[in-house]
């Protein structure tokens, strides 16, 4: 009798969008190789929402995790608890499915997860998609057999004897499929005025809202389709070619089609969405102290590049936001040429990292 379990795998990360959206654009090409995916994240986390919306359904099991606050909270003392605690479900839930391999995108929902598989031996793949490793990666670092990164450059931060691959960005493949006029018909925009897309990230960025909204007269010339994230519309403002939503899922690669300049933070898994697409783009980094300051560094490295304009939160100020989006979209064919120069070099993270679990659990 052969009792090697089947073609069985857990994907676990969540959080923030961008630490789903990698697991999301892999479900496709693993479920395309006979991979059966399971999903592990937390009870009311985003990546809940995300999985959900997936067809075929994915099976999602919730067990409990911490959170990482870089500030005082009674909360930081009882979250390891939580952590030790979700342990104990997650090696049960791994203990009744059996998988062939653990695929962990960060986030702290990841942790008990990882921890979980170490006790029942499964192998573990971690995805890093920032320059350097965020801390749920780090906790987890120990017990991963390879470590998946974006940057080539994250290498110097691993140590050396773990095995770290650069496989390049990941971008969802229904990104490419996009019609730009399905995407102006979400506002009712025309084809005969420039596009602006803003978005804060899965919850939105409050400081960019406020000074985008206060900016509006400054950018009468543009149709701007403005992502304020969830719970942050503000009906009072009104203006001519400005449309509020709280976050698109199904529509967003339509809106991206539609974008001839994007304003976004700069989660690496969104910069390198936008990229993809060729997007001038104009990066609004998370600060260090409301971050790790990853953000701080992916920005720096495409701006480095001439990928991107950068726009620190602390220079955020009406006046200076109109200026750099003007100036933008003047140079917007610039961008466009250094992007599409480099592309090449980037390679085909999915490919990638199929190639290596499916070689891997042979």
């Amino acid at each position: 009798m052969n009792d090697r379990p089947p073609k069985r795998i857990v994907l676990t990360g969540g959080g923030t969008a961008g630490h789903v959206m990698v697991n999301v654009a892999l479900i496709p090409r693993l479920r395309a190789r006979g991979w059966e995916v399971h999903y592990v994240g937390s009870p009311d986390g985003i990546e809940r929402d995300l999985i959900a919306r997936i067809e075929p359904p994915v099976p999602y099991t919730a067990v409990k995790s911490g959170k990482l606050r870089r500030y005082l909270d009674y909360r930081n003392f009882i979250d390891p608890f939580r952590v030790l605690q979700g342990s104990v479900q997650a090696a049960r839930v791994l203990g009744k499915l059996r998988p062939r391999a653990i695929f962990s995108k960060g986030g702290f929902v990841a942790v008990p997860v990882v921890w979980a598989a170490a006790l029942r031996r499964i192998p573990v793949f971690l995805h890093e998609s920032d320059l350097t490793p965020g801390l749920a990666n780090r906790l987890s670092l120990p017990f991963a057999a390879e470590v998946f990164v974006t940057f080539p450059e994250s290498a110097a931060f691993f140590p050396r004897k773990k095995k770290v691959v650069p496989v390049g960005p990941i971008v969802r493949e229904e990104l490419l499929w996009s019609d730009p006029a399905r995407g102006r018909s979400i506002c009712g925009f025309s084809s005969r005025r420039p596009t602006l897309l803003v978005m804060g990230g899965s919850l939105g960025a409050e400081p960019i809202n406020r000074t985008l909204r206060a900016a509006l007269p400054l950018l009468d010339t543009f149709q701007i389709l403005h992502l304020t994230g969830r719970g942050r519309i503000d009906p009072a403002v009104q203006a001519a070619g400005y449309c509020q939503r709280e976050f698109l899922y199904n529509e967003l690669p339509d809106a991206l089609a539609a974008a001839d300049l994007v304003i976004s933070r700069a989660g690496s898994t969104a910069i390198f969405e936008l990229f993809a697409l060729r997007k001038p783009m104009l990066l609004v980094p998370l600060p260090r102290g409301k971050g790790r300051g990853d953000q701080v560094e992916n920005a720096r490295y495409f701006a480095d590049r001439g990928w991107a304009r950068v726009l620190p939160e602390e220079d955020l100020t009406p006046e200076r936001l109109a200026e750099e989006i003007r100036r933008l979209y003047r140079e917007r064919e610039v961008y466009v040429r250094r992007m599409e120069a480099a592309a090449g070099n980037l390679g085909n993270g999915l490919e990638t990292i199929v190639a290596h679990l499916e070689t891997f659990v042979r």
